[in-house]
């Protein structure tokens, strides 16, 4: 069939639904809805046979739905309205939540049903990101071949909306404000962590800290404190501890509240809080976050003869510190004696530098260079590390420098959910990291030059078919990791360990007699050198527009032409 993707971003969710209809045999445009050119025509020039919107903030215009089929991937259970469902599941702490694909009618969400999934939620609130990039896509993408189907069905009709139905068990939900989001830290720590987890990603809560009006972001549980509610007591690592009612919470983001005529850009909580902290400890413990069992967001663990690096930062996104520290736990880990060593993602495994850090900077070139060139530092200790074989497991998303600090290691493992963006010319950027280098040797010249250039999404089943990685692994996050940690400890007890370590420091030999590893640094270096002090290709403006979240005028034509 010929589909049209309709999105208000091309983002995770829209590119798995791009990357499963593609794998299904069907001819995929897509149209961005803050296109400058009107819905209506796009889907007339496109003339599609179906239309799904993975992802929209917009109204379908009528004049579209009437004329093609045009399905909505609620992320609500059967019945379930409005914009704000799953800050509402969070807040109210509902067991169970489901997505639903209907159709577009006049009424918002009021279509008849296509499909449906439900999944249980845990006692301890996720974060809004989280659930939507991690259950809510993978049931929304678990029902993109039922509707495929049914839409090659002449006979298929789909089932009304109808509350009297006891399977019908969402509702009408209004928007929800911040008046609804609202909180004051003489409440428990229960209960504002559940009201910042809610809102996570967008739009936070606003609140005030260290005297300042602000968005938070990014909260974990901390210590059990006795203090007056609301007080700045540790700092560690971009995050900041804060009083609660009955304990404290380490906040990890914040964000200035705009005002009519400045915006503002979402941070890590102890650098934009930073002329608050001045009498403020920066020895205090690490910020806990039981769900996950991390202690901090870089980690060293033993099992055995594997070492385990494992590190967690926000969306994705690495800062220079972040960078340095990652690159001192990776330093130590190869010191020790172990055999093999692992390094493992957080909740999005990599974006590469950290562009609203750059951005907020007193001079964004320099602390952009700054940033290139501590995740060099990071990929050439990957690189470098002869002593022991080094696995990558990417167990969730991860773009640009983020992908190719990943094929680094000697072993690259990825779960099948995960969506591999390895460009950078869509930021401006030519990109380094020693792409140059890693990229080619998995993939070939060739396959190198499509995967940076085309700048389009990459599935599992094609990363695993051009040996971009070595292998797919099902299951949920948990398995997945569990799985890759037992392949690695396999191998670390392999009788013909010596042999794969023997081998490849001598590949690493020749490789650098060939052409030593920092020639490929000083050319791509030579490149962003250009791309960041003489902005040849746009990459102030492609920051400026990530950073603070600018909806394309036009829909990109790789993503159009696909």
């Amino acid at each position: 069939m010929k589909i049209m993707l309709l999105c208000s971003a091309f983002n995770g969710l829209s590119q798995r639904f791009w990357i499963r209809l593609r794998a299904l045999g069907h001819d995929v445009a897509v149209h961005l809805a803050s296109d400058a050119t009107p819905i209506d025509v796009a889907a007339r020039s496109i003339d599609p046979e179906l239309i799904i919107c993975p992802f929209l903030k917009d109204r379908v215009p009528e004049a579209v739905w009437r004329r093609y089929r045009t399905i909505i991937i609620h992320p609500g259970p059967t019945g379930d309205r409005g914009p704000s469902s799953l800050d509402w599941a969070i807040a109210e702490g509902h067991p169970k939540w489901g997505v639903t694909a209907l159709q577009a009618v006049e009424e918002m969400d009021a279509g008849p049903i296509w499909a449906t999934r439900t999944f249980g939620l845990a006692t301890e609130p996720v974060r809004k990101g989280s659930l939507y990039n991690g259950a809510v896509a993978d049931a929304a993408v678990d029902m993109i071949d039922e509707i495929a189907t049914k839409a090659r069905d002449p006979h298929f009709v789909p089932v009304p909306l109808d509350y009297r139905r006891s399977d019908v068990w969402g509702r009408l939900r209004p928007t929800m404000k911040q008046a609804n989001r609202a909180f004051s830290w003489e409440q428990t720590t229960d209960e504002i962590l559940r009201r910042i987890r809610a809102a996570d990603g967008a739009p936070g809560v606003r609140t005030i800290l260290g005297g300042r009006n602000v968005s938070v972001f990014d909260a974990h549980r901390g210590p059990d404190e006795r203090l007056r509610p609301g007080t700045i007591i540790g700092a560690r690592h971009g995050s900041v501890l804060v009083t609660t009612g009955d304990g404290s919470l380490w906040v990890g983001q914040a964000k200035p509240v705009p005002t009519e005529t400045e915006r503002s850009i979402k941070l890590p909580a102890a650098a934009l809080l930073r002329d608050r902290l001045v009498d403020v400890p920066t020895t205090l413990g690490d910020p806990a976050v039981p769900v996950h069992g991390r202690r901090d967001d870089v980690t060293y663990e033993r099992r055995g003869d594997v070492g385990v690096v494992s590190f967690d930062f926000y969306n994705g996104a690495m800062s220079t510190p972040q960078c340095r520290r990652l690159t001192a736990a990776l330093r130590r880990a190869t010191e020790q004696d172990t055999k093999v060593l692992l390094l493992r993602g957080g909740e999005t495994f990599s974006n590469g530098i950290h562009l609203n850090v750059i951005e907020a900077a007193d001079n964004p070139v320099a602390e952009a260079w700054a940033n290139i060139n501590a995740i060099d530092d990071l990929c050439r200790t990957i690189i470098t590390c002869t002593d022991q074989l080094v696995v990558s497991s990417i167990g969730a998303n991860a773009g640009a420098g983020g992908v190719m600090l990943a094929l680094g290691a000697d072993r690259v493992y990825l779960r099948q959910s995960v969506v591999l963006n390895p460009h950078y010319a869509t930021m401006g950027l030519y990109g380094s990291e020693y792409w140059t280098y890693s990229l080619p040797r998995r993939v070939g010249p060739a396959n190198a030059e499509v995967l940076t250039q085309d700048c389009l999404p990459v599935g599992a089943a094609h990363a695993a078919r051009i040996g971009l990685v070595d292998d797919v692994l099902d299951g949920d996050r948990d398995e997945f990791e569990d799985e890759v940690l037992s392949r690695t400890l396999d191998l670390a007890g392999s009788s013909v360990l010596g042999a794969l370590i023997r081998a490849k420091r001598r590949q690493r030999e020749r490789d650098e007699d060939r052409k030593p590893l920092e020639a490929y640094r000083v050319e791509e270096l030579g490149q962003m050198s250009r791309d960041m002090f003489d902005n040849r290709s746009g990459f102030a403006q492609a920051r400026r527009r990530f950073v603070f979240k600018q909806r394309p005028m036009s829909t990109p034509p790789h993503l159009v032409a696909a």
